[in-house]
């Protein structure tokens, strides 16, 4: 896939995995926009709820996603999600490459907790990915309260 391998994207992954860098989500777009290859859309520092208002409703798009929650009093974690965003008007077409476009990405952005395919806002709920995180950690040190 044409752009997949691009510099800035390499860049941008490393920076949010980075504890030394505030980046914490990166986008990615496949568009007319973009050449019609992938392509760094956008960075940001404000987590998820920043990244949400980047998702084009008729687009195909990827994220990359650092995400830290308290697991107790005395520990936070730190987990990597990647959210394939489907906006609800994106072409049927369009749709159909998906499969394929996310094998490539998931090779680029490969280290991640879990996957989040959304196509709506309400699926990039952060207590809802975090309690999904916490079942795909396998210690859950909240008594089961998510």
């Amino acid at each position: 896939m044409s752009g997949i391998d691009a510099p800035e994207i390499r860049e941008a992954y490393d920076a949010v995995r980075s504890d030394k860098d505030e980046t914490n989500w990166l986008l990615v777009s496949y568009t007319a926009a973009t050449g019609n290859k992938v392509a760094l859309t956008k960075t940001g520092t404000g987590g998820l709820s920043e990244l949400a208002e980047e998702f084009d409703e008729g687009e195909v798009q990827y994220a990359y996603v650092r995400i830290e929650y308290a697991n107790d009093k005395e520990s936070t974690r730190v987990k990597f999600i990647l959210v394939v965003w489907i906006g609800s008007k994106t072409k049927v077409m369009r749709k159909a490459r998906v499969g394929v476009e996310s094998g490539a990405i998931k090779k680029v952005l490969s280290h991640f907790s879990i996957q989040v395919d959304a196509d709506r806002m309400a699926d990039l709920d952060e207590g809802e990915i975090v309690k999904r995180l916490r079942k795909a950690g396998g210690a859950d040190y909240n008594g089961g309260r998510g």
